[in-house]
């Protein structure tokens, strides 16, 4: 009895340990994006995979295939491999289902009807009349030490002669012990959110960043996920998506009902949804609705692609003001499936993969990680707003907190590894002069070297043009530490071709910091470019050259003496206002007919007032002026000149209205999409000097390769310098830019494709004498592919002319050129 007993006890044993529990995850074989409720079968056993794609599974024969399956794929039998810990079973997409779609079941799909048409009740911004909290925010990059393994591997590196070499390499361990120790970066914030008739402000309280003595205003104003979840549009890494709670976003995806639970002691129904379209690296994620209200109680989201966006909102449940306020938002950014780097703050910083099983290096663990805590919550209270229309304040006093202060913010944290971070990192940066670095690179990215209490203009160094030849010049301005009250600009410049030199001085006087009010007055004499189209609102943005003058001999000398004013008084809007008088001499044969007189010279005075308007952008108010921090589309420019006949002497009276809408689309794919609408409107006489080309880039030359130069920006790259002009225009352009492409080692091209047209009329033709050009009434179309960055910077560019202006000899409606884009990565 005895021993039956024991026998019985070793067979069981037996038994047991044949069986194990097994880990598993199904992803899509391409994108590697996890398959979300497919159906995984083994033997008797049949379960679903969750929202991540993970499954567990009972194993008690490897030899046995596991099998799974799921719409718009093909069914999958996947044979265990002896002793492996986890199982990654990859799906190939059923193409004769591509176009595949997932619907809604009915009872979601109400469910979902009603958490849309409740938004408005379930909104706080909708709900309550006023509401104010305190926020904590931190912001890591940082790496889990526990996933970095010590080991130090040997590796063998090939030589021209000889056997390999072998070498240690303990970057691995060395990695290891750093994050033990620190995180890589972080940053924290103090800010109070306030909620008004006025809308939405923030007030930043308190301000840290690894490394700067004032932090970086860019991290300050950065919307890295959206705080509300009822708008129509999300915020994910400042690129917009649309919500899936929104009347559209019932379209874009499918809604599948997880099951019910409690939070806080309400019922709610655990929703998920994704992408119709299968194999899309769109927004995924769940949803906890309430099962009365139907508002968000909890929300998980999703994104796979380049990068692996995980954000987390909860809420807390206000029986008073029955609403779910928003209690938390944590965002998680790791590697995703793709081998490019991912910049943050001017540095590369690589982020780990989240499908397991996958082999990755100690640098491939870094992730970061964004955490936002509100505290001290008051609702219904009387709630003052300055500048409402201004979206963050960042007094000064909030840069200089004592280390007092964020320990008494950091209550609810653990971790020991901040303090050491801001130590050593404060260290390295004033080694390593990085707050310095930065300060020269936003100068250089806006054109200027700093030398001293003057900022060199390096684009007045050398320029060429076949007017002037090479020109050679110094210029610029002076800077804070010359004066906060006043600054001078000025340059000086010499054309080898024309032996002749060129200047301009333009003292100016602040009026007022908070909008950065600037009274000018300056004078120049130089030359420019005929039928040019500026806007003087337009920011100013460095590039080494300034390809369409390189080929352009047809300017016009001015002598210019204006005063004029600059400010950004209302919000959302750079206001420009000012008076000039001209002295005009064009360089090249041309008179104008005016009744029985006929100028080759001529003198302007105009008015001109301009608004550039970004209704969707957000400002931030600083000690230093108001900055756009979230630059959104689209933008409106508006400028009007006025010309007076004989004020000050002037010949001409005329008026001028330009307008432009520049609109920029950006995808979580990483992809872009841009337009532009350009027109121009002159009522009157005007010198064809002050009309418009329409920004021509094409040498007037018989053979393709004779006409390769340089590509401009926006500019039609097959017309031919000179060959249209008009009074009156109207243009279009559309690009859309891909993903870059991986050719070789360092060459990744980023490709775009391009359409631009245009048309125009031309009044008063017969009064411009001695200067042949055509006009644009039929419409000038052209389109083509830009392959920028090949090679350091370098790209070409390939566009075809078509349409009523298309040229007899197919060359002739081609264009070929040189690209140059200079990233400075600031």
């Amino acid at each position: 009895m005895k021993n039956s007993w024991i026998f019985g006890l070793l067979w069981l044993t037996q038994i047991l340990s044949a069986q194990k529990t097994m880990q598993g995850q199904v992803i899509d074989y391409d994108t590697t994006i996890p398959i979300a409720f497919a159906m995984v079968s083994y033997q008797n056993q049949t379960v679903y995979t969750n929202w991540e794609g993970r499954f567990s599974l009972v194993i008690d024969e490897e030899t046995k295939p596991i099998q799974v399956s799921y719409k718009g794929y093909h069914d999958k039998n996947h044979y265990l491999s002896v002793g492996a810990p986890f199982i990654l079973i990859k799906m190939i997409s059923d193409q004769s289902q591509k176009s595949a779609e997932i619907y809604t079941d009915n009872e979601t799909n109400a469910i979902l009807k009603k958490v849309i048409e409740n938004r408005a009740k379930n909104q706080p911004e909708k709900v309550l009349q006023t509401y104010e909290y305190k926020n904590y925010e931190t912001l890591l990059v940082t790496a889990n030490p526990d996933s970095i393994s010590t080991k130090i591997d040997t590796i063998y590196k090939p030589r021209w002669f000889g056997k390999p070499k072998m070498v240690l390499d303990s970057s691995n361990y060395k990695f290891k012990k750093l994050v033990e120790k620190q995180h890589l970066y972080q940053t924290e914030k103090v800010n109070l959110i306030q909620f008004n008739n006025y809308g939405t402000k923030e007030t930043v309280l308190a301000s840290r960043m690894a490394g700067f003595k004032k932090p970086l205003y860019e991290y300050l104003g950065l919307n890295l996920i959206s705080y509300s979840l009822y708008d129509r549009y999300l915020d994910i890494l400042e690129v917009t998506v649309q919500n899936p709670i929104s009347s559209y976003g019932r379209k874009m995806f499918v809604f599948k009902m997880v099951d019910t639970l409690t939070i806080q002691g309400r019922t709610v129904y655990r929703i998920y949804f994704q992408p119709k379209k299968l194999n899309s690296n769109k927004l995924r994620g769940l949803l906890y609705i309430d099962a009365e209200n139907f508002a968000i109680a909890k929300a998980f989201f999703r994104v796979y692609g380049m990068v692996n966006i995980n954000a987390t909102y909860t809420f807390n449940w206000l029986p008073k003001h029955n609403i779910w306020f928003p209690e938390k938002r944590k965002l998680l950014v790791v590697k995703g499936n793709n081998s490019e780097n991912l910049k943050l703050f001017g540095g590369t910083i690589m982020f780990n993969s989240s499908i397991e099983g996958l082999e990755q290096n100690a640098s491939d663990r870094m992730y970061l990680k964004l955490e936002s805590k509100p505290f001290d919550v008051k609702i219904n209270q009387n709630v003052v707003t300055r500048q409402p229309a201004i979206r963050i304040d960042v007094p000064e006093s909030s840069m200089s907190k004592p280390d007092g202060y964020w320990r008494i913010m950091q209550r609810d944290t653990l971790d020991r590894r901040k303090m050491p971070t801001y130590i050593n990192i404060d260290s390295l940066a004033a080694a390593e002069k990085i707050e310095h670095k930065i300060f020269l690179g936003r100068k250089i990215f806006n054109g200027y070297l700093p030398l001293g209490k003057f900022d060199m203009d390096l684009r007045s160094v050398l320029k060429y043009n076949n007017y002037e030849g090479f020109r050679l010049g110094f210029g610029g301005t002076t800077n804070t530490r010359f004066s906060e009250k006043y600054k001078i600009g000025a340059y000086v410049a010499h054309g080898l071709k024309d032996d002749a030199f060129k200047y301009h001085i333009a003292p100016s006087l602040l009026l007022d910091a908070e909008t950065n009010s600037w009274a000018s007055l300056s004078y120049t004499d130089d030359v420019a470019e005929i039928g040019q189209i500026q806007f003087v609102t337009e920011s100013r943005r460095f590039r080494i050259y300034d390809p369409r003058p390189i080929n352009i001999s047809t300017f016009y000398n001015h002598k210019t003496a204006s005063a004029y004013w600059e400010s950004k008084y209302i919000p959302k809007t750079d206001l420009y206002a000012g008076i000039s008088r001209s002295a005009i001499a064009p360089r090249f044969e041309y008179q104008y007919q005016q009744g029985d007189r006929l100028l080759s010279e001529y003198t302007l005075t105009t008015l001109q007032m301009a608004v550039q308007w970004n209704p969707f952008s957000s400002y931030m108010q600083t000690s230093t002026g108001r900055l756009e921090i979230n630059k959104r589309y689209p933008k409106f420019t508006l400028q009007l000149t006025q010309a007076f006949d004989q004020l000050l002497g002037a010949d001409f009276q005329f008026s001028k209205i330009d307008f432009r809408i520049n609109h920029e689309i950006k995808y979580l794919s990483g992809q872009e999409t841009g337009f532009i609408i350009q027109s121009g409107l002159v009522f009157g006489e005007a010198p064809l000097t002050h009309l418009y080309s329409i920004a021509p880039n094409n040498l007037n030359r018989d053979a393709l390769l004779k006409r390769i130069t340089i590509a401009g920006k926006n500019s039609f790259e097959t017309m031919f310098f000179n060959e249209f002009f008009s009074s009156r225009y109207i243009s279009f352009q559309a690009r859309h830019t891909f993903n870059k492409v991986k050719i070789a080692y360092r060459i990744k091209p980023e490709i775009s494709v391009v359409t631009r047209m245009a048309f125009g009329t031309m009044e008063n033709r017969e009064r411009h004498l001695g200067f042949t050009y055509k006009t644009l009434e039929e419409g000038y179309f052209e389109s083509g592919v830009e392959v920028n960055q090949l090679f350091k910077g370098f790209g070409i560019t390939f566009f075809t002319r078509y349409g009523p202006y298309g040229l007899a000899k197919f060359e002739d409606n081609l264009s070929l050129k040189v690209s140059y884009n200079l990233d400075l990565g600031f």
